[in-house]
């Protein structure tokens, strides 16, 4: 699903589609990551972890390193310097495979096969199977199971071609969910999400962190951030400013600093509710 690319130490990785978790897997780290495109370094010396249980949003202005550092963290682009680590290993000393088992990734940008959904939903088994690929009874179980979880079991026979945005992008989050990963990591998932959709698939990443996984996004709706995360890491310019708490970051203001905007909180009987305004000249 999606094709192949080449990460650290050389080896191909699956862009989309992995492998069930690894029990007792420990959380990934990243100590000191440098990593970037054609030489050129797009982030610099970042040290973070993400942390099982919690929900972790990067943000920041467009090009100041959020997608790159995923890629890294996958091994789909080579560490210049510093690592990246799964438990106490090197993703270097990990095969294909054993990364797999870790870390599953929900892409920005996707291509949209002529398939049905569970068909495509299942690609999420591939790096669990061997040759020829023979879904079991197992496989279709956890599959039917990744779509309840995201509200896309009712579309399991249409074709994904038929289905809008939302209902695609809950499909391609069972895919994800199918690989029954410790860690899950979705770049800009609510992109082109109506205001519904965008509730409940930041519910189900709520839900994902409750049962211990590690819930890693990007995304760039500073509301919704400090909202629903319970970890907030803000870029800027490939550096990593400030991670911590939204109450935090809150407080720091370093947000605003970052996006030029001013930020608001009020009390609303639906709990702390945040709102942008111009920056004041």
């Amino acid at each position: 699903a999606g094709g192949n690319y080449t990460g650290i130490c050389g080896r191909a990785l699956f862009s989309v589609a992995f492998a069930p978790a690894e029990r007792g897997a420990r959380m990934i780290r990243i100590k000191n990551l440098s990593a970037g495109y054609f030489g050129k370094p797009v982030i610099e010396k970042v040290t973070m972890e993400f942390q099982p249980g919690k929900v972790t949003v990067l943000t920041g202005p467009n090009g100041s390193g959020k997608s790159t550092l995923l890629k890294a963290a996958l091994g789909l682009l080579p560490a210049m310097e510093g690592e990246v680590l799964y438990g106490e290993t090197d993703i270097c000393l990990l095969k294909r495979r054993q990364i797999a088992r870790k870390a599953a990734f929900l892409t920005q940008s996707r291509n949209t096969p002529s398939i049905r959904a569970l068909q495509m939903v299942l690609h999420g088994r591939f790096p669990y199977l061997s040759y020829p690929r023979y879904y079991g009874r197992e496989d279709y179980e956890i599959a039917r199971g990744a779509m309840d979880t995201t509200g896309s079991r009712q579309h399991e026979n249409t074709n994904i071609t038929q289905l809008s945005g939302g209902q695609r992008q809950g499909v391609y989050l069972a895919m994800a969910l199918a690989q029954d990963t410790r860690t899950i990591f979705m770049d800009e998932p609510t992109t082109y999400l109506d205001i519904s959709h965008q509730f409940r698939l930041m519910e189900t990443a709520k839900s994902l962190a409750r049962e211990g996984k590690a819930v890693v996004l990007v995304l760039h709706d500073i509301s919704l951030a400090l909202r629903e995360a319970d970890v907030i890491a803000v870029f800027q310019d490939g550096r990593l400013l400030c991670c911590d708490t939204p109450e935090i970051v809150y407080q720091k203001g370093v947000m605003e600093e970052v996006f030029g905007v001013g930020i608001h909180r009020m009390d609303t009987p639906h709990g702390i509710q945040y709102y942008c305004t111009p920056k004041e000249v």
